[in-house]
């Protein structure tokens, strides 16, 4: 499995889970919420107040989960304020996946090393401004699904990368 955050600013390392490791709370925080997220955001982020969005997998809606990003990130929301896990509201679901998919898919690799050298170089040719597009383009997004009462918009309504 593999893990990515984006801002308007910027972009989070990937994080490669290692094989074999299951997702938990304990994992989830070990693994992304303190070394990525906690430590990693004065970078990311630009000392700029932030919203930090994760879905709904049970590891991000654990109660102790819940609990660290509360005392931890001021800028969260906690899990009753998350819009739907729906891709259309998802960043990384609607564009930035598709698009590491499309670059590195169409490449041959030997091994996994292989792969995630090749994801670690595309994600790191994706333009900032695509970034700051794809975030930009969340309001809009929601304002679609609302308009829609929870349908899918898929890429007929938004075109951003």
């Amino acid at each position: 499995m593999v893990w990515a955050g984006i801002s308007a600013n910027g972009r989070t390392p990937l994080i490669f889970v290692p094989e074999g490791v299951k997702i938990n709370a304990a994992t989830y925080r070990q693994l992304i919420l303190e070394p990525v997220i906690k430590h990693s955001s004065r970078n990311i982020f630009r000392n700029q107040p932030f919203v930090f969005q994760p879905d709904a997998a049970p590891a991000h809606t654990a109660n102790i989960t819940q609990k660290w990003l509360h005392d931890n990130i001021s800028g969260y929301l906690s899990k009753e304020e998350w819009p739907p896990t729906i891709p259309d509201l998802n960043p990384m679901d609607f564009s930035l996946w598709a698009i590491l998919e499309a670059k590195d898919c169409a490449k041959s690799h030997n091994n996994l090393d292989s792969l995630k050298r090749s994801l670690v170089k595309e994600w790191e040719k994706i333009p900032q401004e695509v970034l700051r597009a794809v975030v930009e383009s969340f309001p809009r997004r929601l304002r679609s699904v609302v308009k829609y009462k929870g349908a899918y918009i898929g890429k007929n309504l938004f075109m951003y990368c």
